[in-house]
């Protein structure tokens, strides 16, 4: 669900945000900005710290567990859905380019982008060549030996660091501790990045926060339902003095509420989306299991419909 005004991304460079790591941190800050509508790719290499996980049993969502091939594709898929590019191949450097990035990658491709997000839990040497790598790594000593690893104290909480549109979701604090946090950590930074974005678009302060987020419209009622009411809404939240000119912000601000408008669905709709939803998850469930399932519940309604006879 791309927004509205996702047609102001920047031309200059091959892609708005460049994600290194397809993990759950990567995975998830690329569902969110991809949804927006920013032209994203993810660099994965398969190396994603969650793979030497055994079995993982505390991800939210799965009563019984879910082995990690199963949930790495289910990650994939819905990053590709959502409009991400996947690129199996692993990142060797970030640079300075321009106002941008120059990404290289360890096939010797390269891409540029306005926006990096380091999302690789074990590795940060790929940023070495930015001005700023001396503030990125710190060294320690262990068993008589100096170390230098990249300080996960660099980056803030939500993401952002001292260099232009780089983010850090990982290595970062404790938010790599397991991997629903880390997938949380990945969503935060990317909301960071949108409002960001959404800032430099023109959006005032007060309403450049985005929140992804499908209600009924059997909820848009009453004075809400009314897009003056809206607009209303935006205006209260403009400054008087404005960074763009009026008609820049009555376009966002129409663009803002039709996008807004359509966060509301149906319940036809909504049902729609529920069967493609099940139907998609199937696709991820190995077909003698589907098959077992489908003879239970034969079976079960067979000896259910005996009894009542």
């Amino acid at each position: 669900m791309s927004t509205v005004d996702a047609a102001d991304g920047n031309a200059e460079f091959d892609y708005d945000v460049v994600i290194v790591g397809g993990g759950p941190t990567g995975c998830s800050a690329g569902l969110f900005t991809a949804r927006y509508g920013l032209d994203t790719v993810i660099f994965d290499r398969g190396n994603s710290s969650i793979q030497r996980c055994a079995y993982l049993e505390n991800y939210l969502g799965f009563p019984a567990g879910i082995d990690i091939g199963t949930l790495y594709a289910l990650m994939h898929d819905h990053a590709e859905e959502a409009g991400c590019e996947l690129v199996s191949d692993m990142v060797e450097s970030v640079d300075r380019d321009g106002d941008g990035f120059l990404v290289e990658t360890q096939d010797g491709d390269t891409v540029t982008a306005e926006r990096v997000v380091a999302a690789a839990r074990y590795d940060a040497d790929f940023l070495r060549p930015l001005d700023d790598a001396e503030e990125m790594f710190v060294t320690h000593s262990h068993g008589g030996e100096e170390h230098e690893h990249f300080d996960r104290d660099y980056p803030d909480e939500d993401g952002t660091t001292p260099v232009d549109g780089l983010y850090v979701a990982a290595p970062a604090g404790d938010a790599e501790a397991q991997a629903i946090i880390s997938a949380g950590q990945g969503a935060r930074v990317a909301r960071t990045i949108l409002a960001e974005v959404r800032r430099e678009r023109g959006f005032p302060d007060d309403i450049a926060d985005h929140w992804d987020w499908i209600r009924r419209d059997a909820n848009l009622t009453g004075e809400w339902a009314d897009p003056d009411r809206w607009r209303e809404w935006f205006d209260e939240r403009t400054p008087d003095d404005p960074d763009f000119d009026e008609e820049r912000l009555v376009e966002l601000r129409e663009r803002e509420i039709d996008r807004k408008f359509a966060t509301y669905l149906s319940d036809e709709e909504i049902d729609r989306r529920v069967e493609r939803g099940q139907k998609r998850l199937l696709e991820h469930i190995d077909d003698d299991r589907i098959l077992d399932a489908a003879r239970d519940i034969e079976a079960e309604r067979q000896a259910s419909e005996t009894s009542e006879d």
